[in-house]
């Protein structure tokens, strides 16, 4: 066991935790950051995506030991009144279904957004390539980060 100092939503954070511990179980099990939700365990559905550093990552295989002081955005810390605006056009698309990939679509959207502000809709398509959505919701999710990029 170590123990990790993590900044967390502009938080600090201690996780006494093995230092092969996925991120995905220190936010969920360890630190009660339930919003992160765990779907494959393999990198592969996006259900699991955070931020680090700004960029999108899949908390599922990322060890807590590589984090380092990397600032760590979980769906909980992407907006305090959930008025970020991936976050307002997802609602007023009503993007989701059963909702359960929800959290992992908006942060790759968001990430997408923070480094091109104008995507196009293959830029689109390439970003959200590896979020699955069970429901398929894609042409609602292309169409809320269209218009999130609008309100930007």
């Amino acid at each position: 066991m170590a123990t990790y100092t993590l900044n967390i939503n502009g938080r600090t954070y201690k996780a006494d935790v093995t230092p092969d511990t996925p991120l995905l179980w220190v936010l969920r099990d360890h630190l009660g950051l339930v919003g992160t939700k765990y779907g494959c365990g393999i990198a592969a559905c996006g259900a699991c995506t955070v931020h680090l550093d700004g960029n999108a990552i899949r908390s599922c295989i990322q060890p807590v030991s590589s984090v380092g002081n990397a600032a760590i955005t979980t769906i909980e810390g992407l907006s305090e009144k959930g008025d970020h605006p991936v976050q307002l056009a997802w609602d007023e698309i009503d993007v989701p279904q059963c909702g359960y990939c929800q959290a992992g679509q908006i942060m790759s959207a968001a990430a997408l957004l923070k480094r091109n502000s104008n995507p196009s809709d293959e830029e689109i398509e390439q970003a959200m390539m590896g979020n699955l959505c069970r429901c398929g919701a894609y042409h609602r999710i292309r169409d809320a980060v269209k218009l999130a990029a609008k309100k930007d």
